[in-house]
């Protein structure tokens, strides 16, 4: 697999917003306001699949402090009496979540970090991730090799394009679970190899990271609230609000074009 094709232009920030909202990746998207309050109640009540690999504790049972938080760092609406229907991300958020996570990835770049990527999405974030690795890797950085041999969730977990993933069935498998990233770093430790510098990944891989006190980056969608209550914690760096699964994964390179230029980086193909 080749990298997405990353537009020679970068877009303004008005033309970004505009093609997230075109695109639904921000703006009114997909994800129902059911399924948005179905998780933000079940990571509420302490279903720890909804945690995403961050130690939670009792600081998070109301799951209105939850809508209150996602409201305010993802965008969606923050009436608690809006049940069904749309639910939204606001583009604004995104944009400027990218700017927060442009800032870590100049600094790693700068103090040639070791880095980490990863992704439970590779249907959707696969490309974003392996773009913005090579990036970083032109520009004097170490991707992080993962260990051989490793298993988790009944699966392999493997790295392709400079991201590790889950497979099963040699089948890239989505997933939300925190086993293959605490494979892996138990991995590199068994080994003595010494742990990344910086994670940049979604779901559990980075709310494992960021638990584990490494420096995280990530991408979450507005019915994944942990890695957001992270964020306003501190445990993560940045968190970008996205729908992380559109219809078409070349819809997120304009977004990784700006990325990669405000953090003064170079697309490599």
């Amino acid at each position: 697999m080749g990298h997405m094709p990353i537009p020679s232009a970068v877009p303004s920030r008005a033309e970004l917003i505009d093609h997230l909202v075109r695109t639904r990746i921000a703006g009114d998207v997909a994800t129902p306001r059911e399924n948005n309050l179905s998780h933000y109640r079940k990571l509420a009540n302490g279903d720890r699949h909804y945690w995403l690999g961050l130690e939670l504790d009792d600081r998070w049972v109301d799951e209105q402090d939850v809508l209150a938080v996602m409201a305010e760092r993802c965008g969606v609406i923050d009436d608690p009496e809006h049940r069904t229907g749309q639910d939204t991300i606001d583009p604004e958020l995104t944009v400027g979540a990218l700017d927060r996570m442009a800032s870590v990835l100049r600094k790693a770049a700068e103090a040639q970090q070791r880095v980490l990527f990863a992704t439970g999405h590779p249907g959707g974030l696969l490309e974003v991730h392996s773009a913005t690795a090579s990036a970083l890797h032109a520009a004097g950085c170490e991707i992080v090799e993962i260990p051989g041999g490793l298993h988790a969730d009944e699966g392999y977990v493997f790295q392709f394009c400079d991201v590790a993933m889950l497979e099963r069935g040699a089948t890239l498998w989505h997933t939300h679970s925190p086993a293959p990233m605490a494979a892996i770093l138990d991995g590199l430790a068994r080994e003595g190899r010494p742990l990344p510098d910086l994670v940049v990944a979604d779901h559990g891989w980075a709310g494992c990271a960021g638990q584990r006190g490494i420096d995280a980056v990530g991408y979450a969608d507005c019915n994944d609230p942990a890695l957001f209550l992270g964020e306003a914690e501190g445990t993560l760096q940045a968190v970008v609000p996205l729908d992380d699964h559109v219809t078409n994964p070349r819809f997120y390179a304009p977004m990784t074009a700006y990325l990669l230029d405000a953090a003064g980086l170079t697309a490599q193909f």
